[in-house]
């Protein structure tokens, strides 16, 4: 008994989980905006598998770690389309007070930031390129999602977006150059990308506006 507890709790399972809890709630970011666009199952199934894969993708490739874990792991497609079918089938159980698609896209931010730069530490790359590379996973679904809604991505526009991926994800790196516990520190990452996300949302945060500095563009 006391070795399967030893097992259960052993540090390697928690990137994994993580992973894959990053990429349900993407997930039903990607489906809820669908749903609120009115496109038809498969345009929601599409977006939730897009919003929840790309940022881990494109991660796994700039690694060297192929074939990525989202097309080798058949649970990546499952809690995607999980995801989808319950937003598809389910939307006003999913809606809260604040806007669901910017919270759940929160949750998976910081899920994802703290993930990517765990992995490419993993991988051998250095800490500045490895704070990087768990931002460009952060983001990476929700560009995608923007992107097939032909929308500008909210990393471009909105309050403290890649700025609270990177403080996730520096927590991660910064805690393994001190030779921390890799688990709490991804934990304490998490929650440090998700409240200055959330808090951004609720104060209106963000970092200065181009048009509020150079004045309106030019004819």
């Amino acid at each position: 008994m006391d070795a399967r507890l030893d097992a259960v709790l052993h540090v390697e399972w928690l990137p994994y989980a993580l992973d894959l809890a990053g990429a349900f709630v993407f997930a039903l970011s990607g489906a809820m905006a669908g749903v609120r666009h009115r496109l038809d199952l498969f345009g929601v199934l599409v977006l939730s598998f897009a919003a929840a894969n790309t940022g881990g993708i494109t991660r796994d490739l700039l690694i060297g770690a192929v074939p990525p874990g989202a097309i080798s792991d058949w649970r990546y497609l499952g809690v995607s389309v999980l995801a989808g079918l319950l937003t598809f089938c389910f939307p006003s159980r999913l809606r809260q007070e604040w806007n669901p698609v910017l919270l759940f896209d929160a949750a998976g931010l910081a899920l994802f930031a703290v993930t990517g730069a765990g992995k490419a530490l993993a991988h051998g790359l250095n800490p500045v390129m490895a704070t990087l590379l768990g931002m460009l996973t952060g983001i990476g679904g929700g560009l995608a999602r923007d992107v097939l809604l032909a929308q500008v991505p909210t990393v471009l526009r909105s309050d403290l977006y890649a700025v609270a991926a990177l403080a996730g994800a520096a927590v991660v790196v910064i805690a393994s150059q001190l030779q921390l516990a890799p688990g709490p520190a991804a934990l304490a990452g998490a929650a440090l990308c998700f409240g200055m996300r959330v808090l951004a949302i609720r104060n209106k945060w963000q970092l200065p506006v181009a048009g509020s500095v150079a004045g309106p563009p030019q004819e």
